[in-house]
């Protein structure tokens, strides 16, 4: 009876002294681990390799804008190469910045180094529904040139909105709304492979330069732009319709000797444009249109007048998968009638042209398209005047993705 009843009183000394112990370290702060602004960087990238010379029936068909490899003296080229560092450090602060390693500043200049994108998303609420964005992005006119050219299905943007920003930015500050489900549908359908633009907001409105990426400002007048649109879903489907339009003055740089010219150099620079997408489940349409106001080479008086503008495009598309490929057949048809501000003597344009594509992703880490291009093309300066140039070819391009 003695050793069960000292049995007895050695457990329970003993439970209580681990019940205290136990307690003491529960006592103890819970460490939180803090993280640091830099442990919030991502990067991710992509390159694209091109080959236009195939099926080639006229080398003098050319395309400044969109692809310097065009045409005579064309091999394999690297269309872009780009790294994108980005990350939210702080709940209302995000940052992106996109150097492209392979920018091609003229047909024998090819690869350098240059900014695309360099700017910073503040926000103002808890959802970051209301942000304003400063420094170097793209300008919010047009579905194509807010598209991310890894996520395009034709090679190059279409000559109508593209002319009314070369490479899509300028330096300014624009805000942004859009409510928080929204905003996930936006990244839904990038995320998803459905070609979308990215999160633009619902409403935007900024000002800017005027005078593109990589320039100085050359007067004291920014361009102002706004944006209406609104992603929503009819059964399966999911459509956007968009209203945008911008104003400014643009002062002219690129001119030939001879040419005739406003005497300070500043011409009008105004459009409106509309859009309409279907995203592709499976079948989508993506529909553009532009009219406006800016400067454009005048054969007939060999001078550089402001004149109207316009163009468009449609691009009909299909998306399927065969058992872990991504297929999407594609067709766009685009026009344009004026004149490209970023170019010599702001070269007098006609465009129409058709192309049919397909675009093959094995996997998420790598594309191929196949491209036919027919297309019929007068572009025109004081220095080449009677230009019209017709001509079909295949265009390839492989695409990494990291």
């Amino acid at each position: 009876m003695v050793t069960l009843k000292k049995h007895y009183i050695l457990n329970l000394l003993f439970f209580g002294l681990m019940t205290k112990s136990y307690a003491q370290d529960n006592d103890k702060p819970v460490e939180i681990k803090k993280t640091n602004w830099y442990e919030s960087i991502n990067l991710r990238g992509y390159m694209q390799v091109r080959y236009n010379r195939l099926l080639e029936t006229n080398a003098q068909l050319k395309c400044e804008q969109c692809d310097r490899s065009w045409g005579e003296n064309g091999g394999f080229f690297i269309r872009r190469m780009r790294l994108i560092f980005f990350g939210q450090i702080h709940k209302n602060v995000y940052f992106y910045v996109q150097p492209d390693l392979a920018s091609n500043v003229s047909s024998s200049s090819l690869h350098w180094a240059q900014i695309r994108d360099a700017y910073v998303d503040v926000g103002f609420d808890k959802k970051n529904e209301f942000r304003v964005r400063i420094g170097q992005s793209k300008i919010p006119y047009g579905f194509e040139n807010m598209q991310s050219s890894q996520n395009r299905l034709a090679l190059d943007r279409n000559d109508a909105l593209n002319s009314a920003v070369s490479n899509e930015r300028d330096l300014g500050v624009f805000f942004y709304y859009a409510p928080r489900k929204v905003r996930d549908i936006f990244a839904m359908l990038v995320r998803d492979g459905l070609k979308g633009s990215g999160d633009y907001g619902v409403f935007a409105f900024g000002a800017y330069n005027g005078q593109t990426a990589n320039r100085p400002e050359l007067n004291n007048r920014p361009h102002i732009v706004s944006r209406l649109t609104y992603p929503f879903e009819i059964h399966e489907q999911i459509i956007e319709p968009s209203i945008q339009a911008y104003k400014g003055k643009v002062i002219l740089s690129e001119l030939s000797t001879g040419v005739k010219k406003l005497k300070d150099l500043t011409y009008d620079d105004e459009r409106i444009a509309g859009s309409f997408i279907l995203y592709p489940r499976p079948f989508g349409i993506t529909a553009e249109y532009t009219v406006g106001r800016g400067p454009q080479f005048n054969k007939l008086s060999d001078s550089i007048e402001n004149k109207r503008l316009n163009g468009g495009y449609v691009l009909l598309n299909y998306k399927t998968n065969y058992k872990n490929h991504v297929i999407i057949p594609f067709t766009r048809y685009q026009t344009y009638r004026g004149g490209k501000k970023h170019e010599k003597d702001s070269r007098s344009y006609e465009v129409n042209e058709l192309e049919l594509g397909v675009e093959w992703q094995p996997n998420k880490n790598f594309e191929l398209v196949t491209m036919y291009t027919i297309s019929k093309r007068r572009f025109e300066d004081f220095s080449l005047q009677e230009n019209l140039q017709r001509g079909n070819l295949l265009r390839l391009q492989a695409q990494l993705n990291f």
